[in-house]
């Protein structure tokens, strides 16, 4: 893994975007002062993670946005994005698969800052968990900035761990035993606010039983009232369906009668549909005898035109037989062309042939020379790898010893150091035994008690009034289900009523066509607009009788001509007519049309015996109506009677008025109810938030009342952990002294095995010489065998394509000769045939011409025939007219008897749709009028059920006021507990694990943190002697426990005995911090290293120390390093240039040492 490249955009000086490439391991950053080197490696930083704007110089994190110069305005925003080349999978984790992953930063002014990984938005952990183990962070090992060497080997013993801990790879087991403490913490929390809550929910239980009980009984009390009603819907239905039935039978009776009426009818119109079977058959005769007479013209024309074509056809015979002639002779003359051609190209390819036999043997023999020299070659490298590895072995086994011993000489001296703060330990632990501030949260944790319960009690309350609330709801429900399902049979009445006045008012197109015709445009009809007291519609109707559906018009028609059937009223205004004082049409409100001729003269009178004894009395051309249809005069009574009297056409107009009126008040006493309803909704809605937020309200106060008791029980765990701490810290004094011994024992045998890998060494060493002088001869030979095969098999190649095009050729100019035979032969055939054809074509135009004369003949005498036909069909045209007004005499008897039928089927369909309303309710409640019948006792009667649910209703009522969702609550409440003791058992289980967790990460922490520690001071006593040429350096533990001891360092140049790391110069502690970092590096190298001027304190040959070490490590690891000094310019692979040409603006200038170097060798 290796850093790629850096995109800065508006990041401090660099305001235009700027991409920074590392090609190469070793890349220095040069440039003058205050051009904007640092502001590289203060990217780096920012994009990993850092969140002190002080440690990226600055005093707010917006300071590292570009804020202008003289010449430029000031940017939005920053933007810097890090891409790492992941081809070896460092990255741990999903990330591993990916071969260059990106990690980009961007801030605005407003202070937003967001982080992207791989294009995806993400957070500043996800960055941080991305590079845990790698050694790279905002603040590691990998980054070393200006100052920061000096404060590396001066910093206190706490941050000097960060950098072990990094190396060690421990941080994540930090960050891990971190998140198992919060969990921990937090699950104790859990655990008292549900010890909390199972109380609570007990005492819950126990009300919310007695009041699910009450509720149960309510539920059985109501589905036996349902079951009743039912029930007694069913018996509705039945008797309703019953009459129905009675209705059915009498108007298949009228059907009965309709149909005799129709059969009639249908007679007339199969003796016309006999008329028009001879009128069909008569006009197919006249069809046929016409289309004779179009045949024969059709034939005469015919023959004309193949005289004319035969003709043309003897012309065109000649000129074909002229052109294919010509087109022979072209065909024979490609051939012989063709047939020279083809004689060339055989030529051509035995010669070919011979070539490419000679080039294939020169092709195998440059290829046996290739192989043998392959298998040369291949052996050698098979030799040398072989000598590679068994000498690689041997050298790796003599550096691990020698770092063994080296760290084993350290380890005693720091055994003894760990003994002494073991004891310094014991003693800080014994005065850390006391308590503090255990009274207080005492205190703290009664005054929150307190206020639970008075937040469960207020809880209480609203429980009470919400269940009221809810009872009141479901009163309203019922009752506005009640009126809609009165609203529903309202509906269903005033349906079938406007149905059948519909019907009965229906237009009869035929008629208003006719009307039309006859430049009449009816006003409407007398009915429309006419109101009538009430009371009186029935003798209104009687006088009126049929006119009530006549049509107003001005005029009446001149003729009745094309009126086949129908039943035509008209009426019109006409003299007006003086009334009688008290006529019935004082009854008559309003009306369009003037009704003095109507009723004018008829007299209204309560009753028939009142009228019989006005009736002498009574004036000539007057009469007398009673309100319930009874109409007389002197010379005729007329009575109207069926099974209801309410079946005319003004007294459906009043009852549909009624129902609508109903039907109206109704939908405004259900729109106030849902009103009603709706506010019921909110305020329980209202109260059922309360009652959360006092739930809240009382969790928040059970989880502070369980922090606090957590904190408390801390506090009295404290004491008992120390004590335990002492123990474990004389159990460490005596495996301090065991591991001591351990160590001696393991120092001899280690000085053995030294001098044997050393002996394994220089016999390896001498083997690889041996080989690497056979190198290259072998070399040589392989490259001229392998240039002389190429040679030879290009040239194979180009003879074998020159072949296939030559057999291309010849192959196709095979092909064409072929063709060319067939053209001639298929051109004298064709010459052949129309030879024929000229020879036979004359005679058949003389045939043509006798013909003609034959059909000219024939035409005359299916002219005589064609009248005859035409004089029969007219003769059948006026019988049919005949027999069409018979047919329309019987369709008008027919129409009385379909009226009285109608009258019957109103009455039944009023009572279907009081039938089907009290099935359709039977539907909404999931129940079938079948399986209810079925299910009914015998003895079953509608009034004995609706006795039942009085009883009923009476036993709900005694039951007082229920709270219906407490059956619910309870099982919720129930299932709540049961739900809660056993997350109390799992929190129990996961406590126990996540204490575990924590041992075993300290366990693995220590151990980790010991052997890298060991690691590192042994690397450090190795680098220091290299980079100083002498003296001694190393690292020591400043407290006992593993888990948060300090590390200090301590060097001391040749020649010095000095007693702290302080009394060293600037430069000496510089050396000191490289030789510490690249220590570090040797054990867990980072994926980069950045280092800032840290060759700045230096002398000439301490930066070529510093140079060759970087120089030797850049193997491993990739180096970008800011300097000011030639000799580190010097040891670069890659120059990258900052300057500042334009004030203010940073500008890249990138310069690669090896390609310069080339060129200039050139």
């Amino acid at each position: 893994m290796r850093l790629k490249c850096i995109r800065l955009s508006g990041f401090k000086s660099f305001v235009d975007p700027t991409t920074v490439s590392f090609p190469g391991n070793m890349t220095a950053v040069v440039g003058p002062n205050g051009c904007g080197k640092s502001n590289i490696i203060d990217a780096v930083r920012w994009v990993l993670g850092e969140s002190s704007a002080k440690n990226l110089r600055g005093e707010a994190m917006t300071d590292v946005i570009f804020n202008g110069s003289t010449s430029r305005k000031p940017v939005s925003r920053a933007s810097i994005e890090l891409v790492f080349d992941n081809t070896e999978g460092r990255i741990p984790g999903e990330y591993a698969s990916y071969a260059e992953i990106s990690v980009r930063r961007q801030v605005t002014r407003e202070g937003q800052s967001t982080y992207y990984l791989n294009g995806t938005k993400c957070r500043r952990r996800d960055i941080t968990d991305l590079f845990l183990g790698t050694g790279l962070g905002p603040r590691s090992y990998a980054i070393i900035e200006q100052g920061m060497i000096s404060r590396l080997v001066e910093a206190r013993p706490d941050d000097l761990r960060i950098f072990i801990e990094e190396a060690a790879g421990i941080s994540k087991y930090k960050e891990r035993r971190r998140e198992t403490e919060n969990r921990m913490r937090r699950t104790q929390d859990n655990l008292a606010r549900l010890s909390d809550l199972r109380e609570e929910l007990g005492r819950q239980l126990e009300r919310l039983q007695r009041q699910a009980q009450a509720a149960e009984r309510y539920q059985q009390l109501r589905e036996h009232g349902q079951r009743f009603e039912t029930q007694l819907t069913a018996m509705r239905w039945r008797a309703l369906d019953e009459q129905a039935l009675q209705l059915q039978q009498l108007l298949d009776e009228r059907e009965t009668a309709l149909q005799a009426q129709i059969s009639l009818q249908y007679q007339a119109d199969a003796q016309t549909e006999q008329l028009r079977d001879q009128h069909h058959d008569r006009t197919e005769s006249f069809n046929r005898v016409q289309a004779r007479f179009y045949l024969v013209g059709a034939e005469i024309a015919r023959s004309e035109q193949a005289i004319q074509h035969a003709r043309q056809r003897l012309q065109q015979l000649q000129d074909d037989l002229r052109d294919a002639e010509r087109q022979r002779e072209e065909t024979e003359s490609q051939l012989a062309g063709d047939r020279d051609q083809l004689e060339q190209l055989e030529c051509e390819e035995q010669m070919l042939l011979e070539e490419l036999a000679q080039a294939g043997e020169r092709h195998e023999l440059a290829q046996a020379g290739l192989l043998q020299a392959d298998d040369a070659w291949q052996q050698w490298q098979e030799q040398w790898q072989a000598a590679s590895l068994d000498g690689q072995r041997p050298r790796e086994e003599l550096q691990r010893v020698r770092l063994q011993l080296q760290q084993l000489g350290n380890s005693g001296q720091q055994l003894q150091q760990r003994i002494q703060r073991l004891d310094s330990e014991q003693d800080s632990l014994q005065a850390d035994m006391a308590d503090a501030g255990l009274q207080v949260m005492a205190e703290e944790q009664a005054l929150l008690q307190e206020q639970v319960l008075t937040l469960q009690l207020q809880q209480e309350e609203q429980q009470e009034r919400l269940h009221a609330l809810q009872q009141q709801e479901q009163q309203l429900q019922q009752q506005l289900n009640e009126r809609r399902s009165r609203l529903h049979q309202l509906q269903g009445q005033s349906s079938a009523l406007r149905a059948l006045q519909e019907q009965t008012l229906q237009q009869d197109d035929d008629l208003l066509s006719w009307l039309q015709g006859q430049d009449l445009r009816p006003a409407g009809r007398v009915l429309d607009g006419l109101q009538v007291e009430p009371g009186w519609e029935l003798a209104v109707e009687t006088v009126l009788a049929g006119d009530l559906q006549a049509l107003c018009v001005d005029s009446w028609p001149e003729h009745c001509n094309g009126l086949q059937e129908g039943n035509l009223r008209l009426v019109r205004e006409g003299a007006r007519l003086t009334p009688v004082a008290g006529s019935l049409l004082e009854k008559v409100r309003a009306s369009s049309l003037d009704l003095s001729p109507w009723l004018g003269q008829v007299r209204p009178v309560a009753s028939l015996a009142e009228a019989l004894q006005q009736l002498p009395q009574l004036a000539a051309g007057h009469s007398l109506v009673t309100a319930d249809g009874c109409w007389l005069s002197q010379s005729f009574f007329r009575l109207q009677r069926g099974e209801h009297q309410q079946q005319g056409l003004l007294q459906r107009a009043r009852l549909l008025e009624q129902l609508t009126a109903e039907q109206e008040l109704l939908e405004q006493e259900l729109e106030q109810q849902e009103q009603h309803l709706q506010r019921c909704s909110e305020e329980r809605g209202r109260l059922q938030q309360e009652s959360r937020q006092l739930r809240e309200r009382e969790q928040q106060d059970g989880a502070e009342l369980a922090r606090l008791q957590s904190r408390l029980a801390a506090g009295q765990a404290r004491s008992e952990q120390l004590q335990q701490r002492l123990a474990q810290a004389r159990d460490e004094l005596q495996e301090l002294r065991e591991q001591q011994q351990q160590e001696q024992e393991r120092q001899a045998e280690l000085q053995l095995q030294q001098e044997q890998a050393e002996e394994a060494v220089r016999l390896a060493e001498a083997g690889s010489e041996q080989l690497q002088q056979r190198q290259a001869g072998l070399r040589q030979q392989h490259e001229q065998a392998r240039q002389l095969a190429g040679q030879q098999q290009q040239r194979w190649q180009e003879l074998q394509l020159q072949h296939g095009k030559l057999v291309t050729r010849r192959q196709a100019t095979m092909q064409a000769l072929e063709r060319l035979q067939q053209q001639i032969e298929r051109a004298m055939q064709r010459q052949e045939q129309l030879a024929l054809g000229l020879a036979d074509g004359e005679s058949p135009v003389e045939l043509l011409q006798a013909k003609l004369e034959e059909q000219l003949q024939q035409r005359l005498q299916v002219d005589d025939e064609l009248r005859g036909e035409r004089l029969a069909l007219e003769e059948l045209d006026d019988r049919l007219r005949q027999m069409d007004r018979q047919r329309h005499e019987a369709s008008q008897q027919a129409e009385q008897i379909r009226a009285d039928a109608d009258q019957l089927r109103l009455n039944w369909h009023t009572l279907k749709v009081q039938r089907d309303a009290l099935d359709e309710q039977l539907r909404e409640a999931g129940d079938s009028v079948q399986d209810v019948l079925l299910g009914l006792p015998a003895d079953a009667g509608i009034d004995d059920w609706q006795r039942q649910l009085e009883q009923l209703g009476s036993q709900i009522q005694r039951l007082g006021a229920i709270n219906l969702a407490a059956i619910e609550e309870y099982r919720q409440q129930s299932e709540r507990k049961t739900f809660l003791d056993a997350q109390n058992d799992d929190l129990e289980e996961a406590l126990a694990t996540l204490e575990n967790v924590i041992r075993k990460i300290d366990r693995e922490t220590r151990q980790r943190f010991k052997d890298t520690f060991e690691q590192i001071n042994s690397g450090l006593q190795t680098l220091f002697p290299k980079v100083f040429g002498g003296g001694l350096a190393w690292l020591e533990l400043t407290g006992d426990d593993l888990l948060d001891t300090g590390v200090a360092i301590m060097a001391r140049p040749p020649g010095k005995k000095n007693s702290t790391i302080h009394l060293l110069s600037g430069g000496e502690k510089a050396l000191t911090a490289l030789a510490l970092v690249f220590a570090i590096f040797q054990l867990n190298p980072a994926p980069f290293c950045m280092l800032d001027e840290v060759d700045a304190p230096l002398d000439d040959a301490n930066v070529g120390r510093y140079a060759r070490l970087v120089k030797e490590m850049s193997e491993q690891v990739q180096f970008i390093y800011i300097t000011h000094n030639k000799i580190a310019m010097e040891m670069a692979e890659q120059m990258l240039g900052v300057t500042m040409q334009e004030p203010g603006c940073s500008r890249l200038v990138s310069v690669n040492l090896e390609e310069a170097v080339a060129l200039a060798e050139q």
